[in-house]
């Protein structure tokens, strides 16, 4: 089994949201949650550099000023996140029993803090983030390596998702996949 985290275990998103509002505000740039749900999957400096794009901020800002803006303010909300029972109550059932991964489009630091803040470290061994693959979701390289990681051929392999460029990696990737946007009642 190969779980997303943010909206999939972990109930990050009005946070990441908040984060990505406080940072564009702080330039002169609006996004709504729209256009940070079209983008959910992607990778932090993918969605700074959409919204330099989309708010004609050419110039004026660079991709790393906006997410050290939003990595900073998320870090700031991160000890409100909480699990998303649904979901990890399977990881929990069988945890030891298969074999699972975190597949996720987060950056390693975001990545393990979230983890250590819920209280769901301790379940996986193998995490895949943006900072160990070339090509990002909907690309399937995310969860290819997690399989190859855990050593099981991708067509036996579940993966839980929040979003739409997640599903479509999963597809690609050849594997079974569950969307688990009906699971919980999302903030954001």
């Amino acid at each position: 089994m190969i779980f997303d985290l943010d909206g999939t275990l972990a109930d990050t998103m009005p946070y990441h949201y908040e984060g990505w509002k406080n940072a564009c505000m702080k330039y002169g740039a609006h996004i709504d949650n729209s256009f940070l749900r079209k983008h959910t999957g992607s990778p932090g400096w993918i969605i700074a550099e959409e919204i330099i794009k989309d708010c004609g901020l050419n110039g004026s800002v660079t991709i790393e000023q906006i997410m050290d803006e939003k990595v900073k303010e998320f870090f700031r909300l991160q000890h409100l996140i909480k699990p998303i029972e649904p979901v990890t109550d399977i990881v929990k059932k069988y945890y030891g029993i298969l074999p699972m991964a975190v597949g996720t489009g987060g950056h390693r630091e975001a990545v393990e803090r979230t983890l250590e803040i819920t209280d769901l470290r301790k379940y996986f061994e193998i995490i895949v983030t943006a900072n160990d693959v070339n090509s990002f979701k909907p690309h399937p390289e995310t969860f290819l390596r997690c399989a190859e990681l855990m050593n099981v051929r991708p067509e036996f392999i579940e993966v839980f998702e929040d979003a739409e460029l997640g599903i479509e990696a999963a597809k690609k990737a050849g594997m079974n996949v569950t969307d688990v946007r009906s699971w919980y009642d999302s903030n954001w």
